[in-house]
C-alpha cells in the first residue's frame, strides 16, 4: 500500500523544514586554507566521528574540547570543517607564533588571546561578535595543555560558559584522542607522514546551563558552570579511551606547577 503523505490540520500536504545549509559550502578564504592544507592532511589522518550529530549545523554556540597538543588547533578546525562549521578560535597568542599553524590562525580571523595584561577582556568581547553572527567559536576552556601526565583534561578556567551564559547560546563539550601521535605535547615536530594516524572525535550533549540562568555572573557561578563542563568533556574523553579518569581533576597549582608555559615533562631531563 502506499504511504499516504502527511498533511497539516487544514489539509495542505505538510512541509519538511529544510536542511539547514553547511557553512562551508559558502564560499570564504577558509576554501583557499582546505585546499592548502587538506590535501597533505588527508593523506596523514583519519577521522573517527563519534556522534557528529549532536553538533548544531547552524547558530551560534561555543565548541569546548580539550587540550593536550600544540597542534589541537589544526585537528579541531579540520574536524570543525568537516562537519560543516567554519572554525573560529579563542586561543591563546603563543599559537600564533608557530609556523604555518600561526599563519592560518591569523589570515582565517581567529582570536588571540594574551597570557598577562588587558587583553583577556578583549578577546571575550572579539569572540562575542562572532557569536552575535551566528558563529560558532572553539574555546579551549583549560586554557593551556593539560598538566595531567596522562593528558586528562585539567582545571578549567571560565571564559567558554561565560561567553554562553552571557549570550544565551549553548555550550557542546567535545574531545578527541590520538592528536599526540601527530605532536606529543610540548613536542617541537609535527609527525605527518609514515603510518596514516587515526584521530577520535567526540561530540557531546550541549551543556545544561539552566540552573545558573538569571543568577550573577560572579566567580562562584562562573566556576560552579566551568567545573560542570570540565565534568563534560573528561567524560566524553574517558568514551573515548575506553578506560575512568581520575577520581579529582589535576589543580596545576596545588602541584606547584606554572598555569602558563612549558613543563618538564617525566624522565625528559630538561626543563620546557
Amino acid at each position: 500500500m502506499a504511504k499516504t503523505p502527511s498533511a497539516t490540520p487544514d489539509g495542505e500536504p505538510a512541509k519538511h523544514p529544510a536542511k539547514p545549509k553547511r557553512e562551508t559550502r559558502t564560499p570564504s578564504f577558509f576554501w583557499v586554507l582546505a585546499a592548502i592544507v587538506l590535501p597533505i592532511w588527508n593523506v596523514s589522518v583519519r577521522y573517527r566521528f563519534h556522534h557528529p550529530e549532536r553538533l548544531p549545523a547552524e547558530g551560534a554556540l561555543v565548541l569546548a574540547p580539550n587540550h593536550y597538543s600544540e597542534i589541537d588547533p589544526l585537528v579541531m578546525a579540520v574536524a570543525s570543517w568537516k562537519l560543516g562549521r567554519l572554525p573560529r578560535f579563542l586561543a591563546k597568542a603563543s599559537l600564533f607564533k608557530i609556523p604555518v599553524i600561526g599563519w592560518i590562525l591569523r589570515t582565517s580571523g581567529q582570536i588571540p588571546v594574551e597570557r598577562s595584561g588587558s587583553s583577556g577582556h578583549q578577546a571575550l568581547r572579539a569572540a562575542e561578535a562572532l557569536v552575535e553572527h551566528g558563529r560558532m567559536v572553539i574555546v579551549y576552556p583549560e586554557g593551556s595543555l593539560t598538566r595531567d601526565p596522562e593528558l586528562w583534561p585539567m582545571r578549567g578556567k571560565t571564559g567558554a560558559v561565560r561567553i554562553a551564559l552571557e549570550r544565551g547560546i549553548p555550550v557542546v563539550p567535545a574531545a578527541h584522542w590520538g592528536t599526540q601521535a601527530l605532536m606529543p605535547r610540548y613536542g617541537k615536530k609535527v609527525h605527518l607522514f609514515g603510518r596514516k594516524k587515526t584521530i577520535d572525535v567526540i561530540i557531546g550533549e550541549p551543556l545544561d546551563l539552566s540552573a545558573y540562568a538569571g543568577r550573577p555572573l560572579d566567580q562562584a557561578t562562573l566556576t560552579a558552570a566551568t567545573a560542570e563542563l570540565m565534568d563534560a568533556i573528561t567524560a566524553l574523553l574517558a568514551e573515548l579511551r575506553g578506560e575512568p579518569a581520575p577520581a579529582e581533576r589535576w589543580d596545576p597549582v596545588s602541584h606547584g606547577q606554572k598555569e602558563t608555559g612549558r613543563i618538564e615533562e617525566a624522565g625528559s631531563g630538561e626543563e620546557r
